[in-house]
């Protein structure tokens, strides 16, 4: 989270802000009925991450890191998948999401696996950019 915030900010983040970053983003709902969380992990040690929220047949991707010591090893790719696999498996037909701007790593990926850019869905004070992608 120290990471995404101090790019958001353009400077290391302190303390306060990173706090204000986990508030400003909750992931209590992750888990049954209303949500999945992955983690991939190397050594006993986290190092990737992905999540979706259910709503219906839509899905909303959230949580979607890589430690940066652990990219360009394909394991935002395979969390993304196996996401897709929990969707289907629920019923989801549109997966969607929300990111920013200066997050280009993340839409790369999000865009090299069928995500396709659409109009604004949400308020979300981070949101610059959304995609979809139909299952």
């Amino acid at each position: 989270m120290f990471e995404l915030a101090s790019r958001y900010y353009g400077r290391p983040a302190t303390p306060t802000e990173v706090d204000q970053a986990i508030r400003d983003e909750p992931y209590d709902d992750l888990t049954g009925p209303t949500g999945v969380l992955l983690i991939a992990t190397e050594d006993g040690n986290p190092i990737a991450c992905a999540g979706a929220r259910f709503a219906g047949d839509i899905a909303e991707l959230t949580k979607v890191f890589t430690e940066p010591e652990s990219r360009g090893r394909g394991w935002g790719k395979r969390l993304l998948l196996q996401i897709e696999d929990v969707c289907r498996a629920r019923g989801v037909h549109v997966v969607r999401l929300d990111t920013r701007s200066d997050l280009v790593e993340a839409r790369a990926l999000y865009e090299g696996l069928g995500f396709a850019r659409v109009e604004a869905f949400n308020a979300d004070a981070y949101a610059e950019v959304w995609y979809s992608k139909s299952l």
